[in-house]
């Protein structure tokens, strides 16, 4: 698809990575230094291009229902903000955050890509094809980020909740511990643990534990070789005639059987003294069922005697109940009829509104950038 004149002589000679639609004639291109907004001819001004260079200090993202706006702060040379469709925002954002990244020096240069950004309330999760890169706060990137090269990962995990789960990567020995919303957990997970395999070599998570365990054996074996040095033989060891050792301390007298019977005879003993208590109370017990049986049989045939009602009472109240039932669910349906056509009605006054909403959103915007 050729691109608009007026972005091709701003391009040069650089290449576009992405390409994403905003709306009506007007589109986003990135580069691996800077983005592209190009709009088309509005209601109020002519075709326009805008530049932000990703050499960015600060990355902030400012989301709203309709509107997302993208803020890139480089320090004393101040800021610059531009607005698109929310809808659109994790498309843009993706290969932003991967300019922004490689010119601040965080990813290699020599063809690391990103694989997914994850942005969970305060916390930015980005998986590339070479690390993890974590930055906590409101923005989405500032200086204040943590980077975890897979070349130092030696295993992932991950520990679910009842409402996060917790990814925990084991880096140089230690482990890393940050926490997911479970809905994103899934695709996390296979992002994260695909990238990571990848990286190695591996088809599974595993395997890839697999490999570490075998490396880690190895590297136990080399240390070993290296410290089993042979000094010769040294001074024979202080020896003892092993019939002079005992286990059994020189106090013990008691033997064996007999340590063992005790306890026999005091279980025995406590057994015959509970015993009769254990009878007695069976006896209470079961003389309390007998009368209340006797009373409860008794007060059931008082109570039948004296109910005294004929059969066609009942029959002529189920009637009067299945009219009175056929009356609800008659009322009941015509209610619901006329909730559906209010609710159509408003559905179409809605679009109406929604509409016209845009129309003016549309203009506002172009009389703030003076279109």
């Amino acid at each position: 698809m050729s691109q608009p004149e007026i972005v091709q002589s701003v391009l040069g000679e650089e290449d576009v990575v992405t390409r994403v639609h905003l709306g009506g004639e007007d589109e986003l291109f990135v580069t691996p230094t800077r983005t592209l907004v190009y709009r088309a001819e509005g209601l109020l001004s002519d075709e326009s291009v805008d530049e932000f260079s990703h050499a960015a200090e600060r990355l902030s993202v400012k989301e709203g229902r309709r509107k997302a706006k993208l803020s890139f702060d480089y320090g004393l040379d101040g800021s610059e903000t531009f607005s698109m469709s929310s809808k659109r925002l994790d498309d843009a954002l993706q290969p932003i955050v991967e300019g922004v990244l490689a010119a601040a020096g965080v990813t290699d240069e020599d063809g690391e890509r990103v694989v997914q950004t994850f942005r969970f309330s305060e916390l930015t999760f980005v998986v590339t094809d070479a690390r993890v890169v974590r930055h906590i706060g409101s923005a989405v990137w500032d200086e204040d980020y943590e980077s975890y090269r897979y070349a130092d990962v030696t295993d992932l995990e991950f520990e679910s909740g009842s409402v996060a789960t917790t990814v925990v990567l084991t880096v140089d020995g230690r482990q890393e511990r940050f926490k997911i919303p479970n809905e994103e957990a899934r695709l996390v997970r296979e992002k994260l643990a695909r990238a990571l395999c990848d990286y190695h070599g591996v088809g599974s998570l595993e395997e890839f534990r697999v490999q570490m365990e075998k490396a880690r054996a190895n590297d136990e074996s080399a240390d070993a070789d290296r410290d089993n040095t042979d000094f010769g033989a040294g001074p024979d060891p202080l020896s003892a005639n092993p019939g002079e050792l005992s286990d059994e301390p020189a106090n013990a007298t008691r033997a064996e059987g007999d340590a063992s019977a005790e306890p026999s005879q005091q279980t025995a003993r406590k057994q015959s003294v509970e015993a009769p208590s254990a009878t007695g109370a069976v006896a209470e017990a079961k003389q309390a069922a007998e009368a209340a049986s006797t009373e409860s049989s008794s007060g059931n045939v008082a109570d039948a005697a004296d109910l005294g009602f004929e059969g066609s009472g009942f029959e002529s109240a189920a009637d009067s109940e299945s009219a009175d039932a056929g009356a609800v669910d008659a009322d009941y349906a015509e209610l619901a009829d006329e909730i559906e056509s209010l609710r159509e009605v408003v559905e179409a006054q809605s679009e109406q509104i929604r509409y016209q909403q845009e129309l003016v959103e549309q203009l506002i915007e172009e009389l703030r950038r003076g279109r």
